[in-house]
Parts: C-alpha cells; sequence; structure tokens
C-alpha cells in the first residue's frame, strides 16, 4: 500500500540527515496518515480513507467531506476519492 493521502496527494519527500560533523545520508520524510472514517451529509453514509493529517483538519475546516469535495481538484485525489467525489456530486444535483 503506498503512502500517499487519498485527498490531497501528499506522499513521501526525501531529504539528509545531518550529523553533528555534518556527515550527510538520505532520508525520508513521511507524510502522517491516518485510517479514518468519514461521514457523507448527502449520500448518508460512511466512508474510510486513509489521509494525512493536514487534510483531516482542512475537511473540518471546510465543514466536512461534502464540502471539501467540491472545491478538491480531481488529479490530487485518489481513484476511490474521485468515486466518492462523483457521487456527491450526482446527489446533489438531485
Amino acid at each position: 500500500m503506498s503512502r500517499r493521502c487519498e485527498l490531497t496527494g501528499k506522499g513521501p519527500m526525501s531529504g539528509n540527515n545531518v550529523s553533528h560533523a555534518k556527515n550527510r545520508t538520505r532520508r525520508r520524510f513521511l507524510p502522517n496518515l491516518q485510517d479514518v472514517t468519514l461521514q457523507s451529509d448527502v449520500l448518508g453514509r460512511s466512508f474510510k480513507l486513509k489521509i494525512s493529517n493536514a487534510a483531516l483538519r482542512t475537511v473540518d475546516h471546510r465543514g466536512g467531506l461534502d464540502a471539501f469535495m467540491a472545491k478538491a481538484k480531481d488529479a490530487e485525489l485518489s481513484a476511490d476519492a474521485l468515486k466518492i467525489k462523483k457521487e456527491i456530486a450526482k446527489a446533489t444535483a438531485a
């Protein structure tokens, strides 16, 4: 399973471990991913997603999963999240 946020697309970054003697070795900075269950008010059901902690804060700030998906860019979303976005868009249009 990839270490990538399903809502924002945030993934691992690379950098250096720097010792006191300034020796540099490569390392990875991993995103803070959490397994969460988010509730959709429009669809009336919940979805399990693996998202970063920053994305979870953004979802709360925007007022829930439905509001977040309305503003989310399709390129950043995973395949599962894109299906959820289309379901929400279809339900709000009807």
